[in-house]
């Protein structure tokens, strides 16, 4: 038996493309009857317009984002703001260690450097002391060969299982991006952490046919 989908891809990867996949997400959802859409989210912003294209639906949004420490020990990156439009809007907020990093990625960066660190996102760790490198970053590095809201989306639907946020014996779709706004969109079969392998990625909804968010 052949299933016939359609998956959606963008010329080039970026948040110019949010408003549009939050569309092709929320008719998928509606008729595939798929209740939970897992978002990321760094400031909110992605969380929120999420959350409203999908107000009165039926379908729940779970907006996970950064862990507190990514930009400065105990600092958390959703705003104020956000964070009480997202409440205001019945989204679920997951703020928990990385599936793919945590304590392996920490040991991988070494000892914290003093003095401020720079804006934008992290770069790729260097192993230290030199070593061969952690399975989950092996992992991340591997999905994101396909673009990098690939691996955010699978890692942040271990984060929302791990935290009993979705379901894990129904599918989810999962809403991702490149450093901002959301580019990607995936069909996933959920798992915790604990369970990984049994994590199914259904189908490619939509995705950037470029990595590349310029020329």
């Amino acid at each position: 038996m052949v299933i016939e989908r359609t998956t959606y891809y963008f010329e080039k990867a970026g948040p110019e493309n949010t408003e549009t996949l939050l569309e092709i997400v929320k008719r998928r959802a509606l008729e595939e009857g798929t209740e939970y859409v897992v978002v990321a989210s760094t400031s909110g912003s992605t969380g929120v317009k999420a959350a409203e294209a999908f107000k009165g639906t039926g379908i729940k949004a779970v907006v996970v984002t950064h862990q507190a420490g990514m930009r400065g020990p105990g600092v958390q990156e959703v705003t104020e703001e956000n964070r009480k439009k997202l409440e205001e809007l019945g989204a679920k907020i997951v703020t928990c260690t990385h599936a793919f990093g945590g304590v392996c990625l920490g040991v991988a960066r070494g000892p914290m450097r003093p003095g401020p660190r720079l804006a934008g996102p992290p770069s790729p760790p260097v192993p230290f002391p030199p070593s061969m490198p952690p399975v989950g970053m092996i992992i991340a590095w591997v999905l994101s060969l396909f673009c990098r809201g690939m691996k955010v989306g699978v890692e942040i639907t271990l984060m929302a299982a791990d935290a009993g946020a979705i379901p894990v014996d129904h599918d989810v779709i999962a809403v991702a991006g490149s450093h901002s706004g959301a580019d990607t969109a995936l069909l996933l079969g959920p798992a915790n952490t604990t369970n990984f392998l049994e994590l199914e990625v259904k189908e490619i909804i939509a995705k950037p046919i470029s990595k590349r968010e310029t020329d």
